[in-house]
């Protein structure tokens, strides 16, 4: 409906702009002779008399996709006899059905030879045409900017009808709560409800199906975050989706099942060896092996601290011993405080005696353990495939371009199962 439509940008005018960029008002500097015969305010419907009333008639129009085509359907309600008519067709916008239906109600007051119409409308782009824009665009030849307006020939026929005919036109405000809701809003419901499109139940599976697709890619290419992220995503990028496609696609994602099952897994510190320790004192680290990056990067150390299973991701060129502690340094240290310990596999980037100088000045206790040995490394090793799901996820399937991806594939990592 064109109550709902916003003026858009000034150099690319929409279906609005190009109607009613145009003065506003009844006298547009017209002689008698060039004037055309415009409509008058109605009243409110319940302002007429009951004599008045069986001369009223409530006007609506909608456009809706099915199947392949745009279809679209203009109505007339009469509330004196409870009786709807109607128009429909293909190829046009929800604009050009309310036009229509101004014609079809046009035609119902020709034939049954009423002496005057009152129309009752929910567009304001309607009734502002009805009110005084005839006049201008009759004096433009029912041509803007050199071209021809939008339907002409639609409103053409109008203003030769109203010279004939006595034409009121009142505005419905549509968008108020039911409680307050007259005999007025009740009657353009109906008609509302008159000019609706009527889909089989196929065309739609069709269109549900469609929004899948798009919910599907939507979620996939926003790096499979949850609902209310993904929807937002989505609205950044002008793609419209309802939160029951969204939530649809996400409890159908596999990937989304193999990182929830790999985030449910008991905290490193179940169990007693953790139970004395503070957060940031101690901590599990790891290297993951990855496809080399343009920067020539290949390993990321991982480090999870053990007493919530926050992650922390350093990505290195090679895996060695100094690396290890830029890493930890930078990661670790300078966000978390010193460590009291750290554990790790025994292998040689970690256990030598650079790393054993450096744990001695900061008084850090390494622990090794045999590198794969699930009891004692079982935590950080989770933290790795969920953290490799994740980065072939946000990678269309693939580790191509991990690098990129790194720093928000280890925010949900930490994020995921949140409120947010």
């Amino acid at each position: 409906m064109t109550q709902w439509a916003r003026i858009g940008n000034p150099n690319r005018p929409g279906i609005l702009e190009v109607i009613t960029d145009w003065p506003e008002g009844k006298d547009f500097g017209m002689s008698p002779e060039e004037e055309v015969t415009c409509a008058e305010e109605a009243p409110p419907y319940n302002k007429l008399t009951e004599d008045e009333k069986p001369y009223a008639l409530f006007t609506d129009g909608s456009r809706r996709i099915v199947g392949k085509h745009r279809r679209w359907k203009a109505a007339v309600w009469s509330p004196t006899q409870q009786v709807a008519e109607a128009a429909e067709g293909e190829g046009e916008s929800s604009q050009f059905a309310e036009v229509k239906a101004i014609q079809l109600a046009l035609d119902i007051a020709e034939r049954e030879k009423w002496p005057m119409l009152y129309l009752y409308t929910d567009s304001w782009m309607v009734a502002n045409a009805l009110w005084g824009w005839l006049q201008q665009w009759k004096r433009s030849n029912w041509q803007r900017r050199g071209k021809p307006i939008w339907t002409a020939p639609l409103w053409q026929d109008m203003a030769a009808r109203l010279e004939k005919l006595v034409v009121k036109v009142h505005h419905v405000d549509a968008h108020i709560p039911k409680s307050q809701a007259t005999e007025e809003h009740q009657n353009n419901q109906q008609v509302d409800q008159a000019a609706k499109i009527e889909v089989a139940q196929i065309d739609l599976d069709w269109q549900h199906k469609g929004e899948l697709f798009i919910a599907r890619w939507a979620h996939d290419t926003s790096g499979h975050q949850g609902r209310d992220a993904t929807y937002r995503w989505a609205c950044d990028r002008g793609v419209d989706l309802s939160m029951d496609a969204i939530s649809q696609v996400i409890h159908q994602c596999e990937t989304c099942a193999a990182i929830k099952q790999a985030k449910w897994v008991k905290p490193l510190w179940y169990g007693g060896r953790w139970l004395k320790y503070q957060y940031g004192e101690a901590w599990q680290i790891d290297y993951i092996t990855l496809p080399q990056s343009r920067q020539g990067k290949r390993y990321v150390l991982t480090m999870v601290e053990a007493t919530t299973g926050w992650l922390e991701t350093y990505p290195v060129p090679h895996a060695t011993a100094w690396n290890t502690i830029l890493g930890l340094e930078k990661q670790v240290l300078w966000r978390h405080g010193t460590p009291e310990r750290i554990e790790s596999d025994n292998r040689t980037h970690f256990q030598n005696n650079l790393i054993d100088t450096w744990a001695k000045e900061h008084g850090t206790e390494w622990v090794y353990h045999i590198p794969y040995h699930a009891p004692a490394s079982g935590k950080i090793e989770r933290y790795n495939g969920l953290l490799k799901t994740t980065l072939r996820a946000m990678g269309g399937g693939t580790l191509k371009h991990w690098d990129t991806h790194l720093a928000k594939a280890t925010w949900l990592v930490n994020t995921r199962g949140s409120a947010n």
